[in-house]
């Protein structure tokens, strides 16, 4: 049986992830702060299923029990929010940089056979030339941005320095049900019109983004999983998006549509928040050429789903 580690397994992404491992046969162990938001593995009835190791994705000691035999290694564990980012750059670092630098050496020493690192689409930085593709100069302009292009940068190094089979994932807008951080856009639209009141959004509609679902996500990770068992991509960045934007007003209208609800949102800005990109969206033909991957949720399928999953889950405000 293979064993494979998920580290912020606890996460919305993880969880998903961590569930679609289990299903396919894998010994799983999943390392998360105590405590972690999202508690994923409660939320998918997985906590049985599962090692679970608490502690500090930064912690040598922590990761080297938690690496200790693994296959593979799903690198997720992250501060992830632009906001909170800003507010707490060193904490930002030292779980984005430093902690992806301490699970990469101990995969090296391990010898562990694949190792995928989260990135985002966020490295970037705000660009005039897009949709973004791998090639492109990485010019991060936050904290955020710049915590994810350094764990990026460092992540391939490990390919060409000491021949880790390491691939970095720039993923789009990840969304779907059982993302429990309402600070998003598409839960608390969601979650709004289903207890019919009006959602709060903080910009004036116009930003747009690449939204892609949170199934097309975990297959992503495992094709390229996958791929790095067969020899490539090792020590290469790979898109994962739908290549297709959508502005914040035009997710939101998706959303009234699926739920029946008539209310208009809140808009909190005149304008996209301070130290938001006004535009993302990413060419993903390199992950495709490579593992065959592609998008199968279509974005009305998406919605409907994490619509009807929240209506499920309840209105979380209460």
């Amino acid at each position: 049986m293979a064993r494979a580690l998920v580290t912020g397994g606890q996460g919305f992404i993880g969880g998903h992830l961590v569930k679609e491992l289990l299903v396919r046969g894998d010994e799983v162990v999943v390392l998360d702060l105590p405590g972690a938001p999202g508690r994923a593995l409660e939320l998918h009835g997985l906590g049985s299923d599962v090692e679970l190791i608490e502690g500090d994705v930064s912690d040598r000691l922590v990761v080297d029990r938690a690496v200790a035999g693994a296959d593979s290694i799903f690198h997720l564990a992250a501060q992830t929010l632009v906001g909170p980012a800003a507010e707490d750059p060193v904490g930002t670092f030292r779980s984005n940089v430093a902690g992806t630098w301490t699970v990469l050496e101990a995969a090296r020493e391990e010898g562990a056979g694949a190792v995928v690192v989260a990135s985002s689409d966020k490295a970037y930085g705000p660009s005039e030339s897009l949709p973004y593709r791998e090639g492109d100069e990485l010019r991060p302009t936050a904290p955020y941005e710049g915590s994810k292009a350094a764990a990026d940068v460092i992540s391939r190094s490990y390919w060409k320095s000491w021949g880790l089979p390491v691939a970095v994932t720039r993923l789009a807008n990840v969304y779907g049900g059982g993302d429990l951080n309402f600070s998003r856009l598409i839960p608390e639209v969601v979650t709004a019109y289903l207890a019919d009141r009006e959602p709060q959004i903080r910009s004036d509609g116009s930003p747009q983004r690449d939204f892609l679902h949170v199934s097309d996500a975990v297959f992503a990770y495992l094709a390229i999983e996958g791929a790095l068992g067969e020899g490539a991509p090792r020590g290469e960045a790979l898109n994962a998006g739908t290549g297709q934007p959508r502005s914040v007003r035009e997710v939101i209208e998706q959303i009234k549509a699926a739920t029946g609800s008539n209310r208009e949102p809140d808009y909190l800005l005149d304008r996209n928040p301070d130290g938001e990109i006004d535009q993302q969206y990413v060419d993903a033909t390199r992950l495709t050429r490579a593992t065959g991957w592609s998008p199968n949720t279509s974005f009305e399928e998406g919605i409907n789903e994490a619509v009807d999953w929240y209506r499920d889950y309840g209105d979380p405000h209460k």
